[in-house]
């Protein structure tokens, strides 16, 4: 039986399995054939960086449970990607680093767990850019040493951003049915709305931490990219849940019990206030003009759209850049530990890269690993400083003064200018847009297609409140049933410029 899995949906599938029509392994397999046909062959995609060698065994359980008439909820046969610096039982977690390529963990991370008993089915582990983009500054979005180059879906020798470069492409050529991202800052926003994608990143405790390689504790999160928000609803239904283990877990247990399918209103524009700060646009035409197209469909949906100050805008970044470093070395020190690998510490993996330059370093170096490294502990008084400051820029002075001043819903923009050409010599190429406020904020914060300039997709994205997750899926979806802006990547090798 022949299975057409382009841009299926959660929903689609899940309703052919309850008619018969389809099975999980049925469906695992079109997507193991299809990551044979274009990530290994054909435009070579490089996003997979691993398959599940249980997948088949598993789907195949999980339809015998079908039959029994046992069905564990919307993601019961649906496959998954994960990106590579989550742990996976029976696979590597490697943060795309040699370092890291016979690292097996123990245990599945939470988050993991709960996509399993949820009846998901993992089908492999996603390329990133080497240790989420903190390597160094000059690094190349979508390459690590053990994945090399993913590319773009859309167009290939343009970069697909990054960190969570693979799960974006793989979404975005339906290599599975939806996919996990990380996120520190800009993480998910940027390669899912390059990538034509959905991708949200929630606020910060409301999905485990537990078994993700860190970067730092105050920013980072889990979260689902899906080529639709509907897909996505249904990702984060599972993917959002109370942890003891992470330590903002506690305060987000309140917030839990939401089913985000519910949040699926196509007129939740009616009456929705938000607000636009037009110092973030300026950098691209195209991405001006498609924000105007975008303006002009949210008042057509009846929103309201202010034009806003944000007085602080980027003035974070310095004190953000601090944090960063203090906590990715105590992260990073006691992720290692807990896995009782070799390199053990942040210490021995910059021994170990040195030792290892020409394969784990022939394009850019790990000048970040070096300013970590030389970090005190999380008492210093420079990092609880820069902490605070970076919260209060980005969040009480910064994006919740905005939206409060005004009555916002949500702070809108563009997630991201047009991809530009993947070069490892000048490494990594952002021109402009994103939602830093929401990740060093710690705040939620949702991409959703918006067009394209030249074939190359272009997101809007939609910054709130803490645990405003349930208002940005609804406004996003309302958006996308508005523009239906998403179309199919064609893996065209270059930009025709004739």
């Amino acid at each position: 039986m022949t299975i057409d899995v382009v841009e299926l949906g959660v929903a689609e599938a899940q309703r052919a399995m309850a008619r018969g029509e389809l099975a999980a392994r049925e469906l695992t397999q079109a997507y193991l054939d299809r990551i044979a046909a274009l990530d290994r062959a054909g435009p070579r995609l490089n996003a997979v960086i691993e398959t599940s060698t249980t997948a088949l065994v598993d789907a195949d359980a999980l339809d015998a449970e079908r039959a029994r008439g046992r069905v564990r909820g919307p993601l019961h046969g649906i496959p998954v990607l994960v990106k590579d610096n989550v742990d996976v039982v029976g696979m590597v977690n490697s943060a795309g680093s040699l370092a890291l390529a016979e690292h097996r963990p123990r245990c599945d991370a939470f988050l993991v767990a709960r996509l399993r008993d949820a009846g998901a089915i993992v089908l492999g582990k996603t390329n990133l850019s080497e240790w989420a983009n903190f390597r160094s500054k000059h690094s190349t979005s979508g390459w690590s040493s053990r994945g090399g180059q993913t590319r773009n879906a859309y167009v290939l020798d343009r970069n697909p951003c990054g960190s969570s470069s693979g799960t974006a492409t793989a979404i975005a050529a339906s290599l599975a049915t939806v996919g996990v991202g990380t996120e520190t800052d800009g993480s998910i926003i940027c390669p899912a709305s390059i990538g034509g994608l959905v991708g949200l990143k929630p606020t910060v405790g409301l999905v485990s931490r537990a078994g993700i390689i860190p970067i730092a504790i105050s920013q980072d999160t889990a979260g689902p990219m899906g080529r639709t928000v509907a897909d996505v609803a249904a990702l984060m239904n599972v993917l959002a849940a109370s942890d003891d283990d992470d330590p903002a877990g506690a305060v987000a247990r309140a917030h839990v019990a939401v089913d985000y399918n519910a949040c699926l209103d196509a007129n939740a524009l009616g009456g929705a206030r938000l607000g636009i700060a037009r110092r973030q646009l300026g950098f691209n035409a195209a991405v001006d003009a498609a924000i105007d197209r975008a303006v002009a469909a949210l008042r057509a949906a009846g929103a309201d759209v202010l034009d806003v100050e944000f007085a602080t805008y980027g003035r974070w970044r310095e004190a953000e850049a601090e944090v960063l470093a203090y906590e990715f070395k105590h992260g990073l020190n006691a992720y290692l530990a807990n896995a009782g690998i070799r390199p053990g510490s942040l210490e021995e993996l910059i021994a170990w890269n040195d030792a290892h330059r020409e394969r784990a370093m022939p394009w850019f170096g790990q000048d970040r690993f070096v300013v970590a490294q030389a970090k005190g502990p999380l008492t210093d008084r420079a990092y609880l400083d820069a902490r605070a400051n970076a919260r209060r820029l980005a969040g009480e002075e910064g994006l919740f003064a905005v939206l409060d001043a005004h009555g916002l819903d949500a702070l809108i923009g563009p997630a991201n200018g047009p991809a530009w050409l993947t070069d490892p010599l000048a490494g990594h190429q952002f021109s402009g847009g994103g939602a830093s406020a929401a990740a060093v904020a710690g705040s939620p914060s949702i991409t959703v297609p918006m067009g394209d300039a030249h074939g190359l997709p272009l997101g809007l994205a939609l910054l709130g409140r803490p645990y405003s997750e349930p208002r940005l899926i609804a406004l996003a979806h309302a958006f996308e049933q508005a523009t239906r802006a998403r179309t199919s990547p064609r893996f065209l090798p270059h930009l025709d410029t004739d």
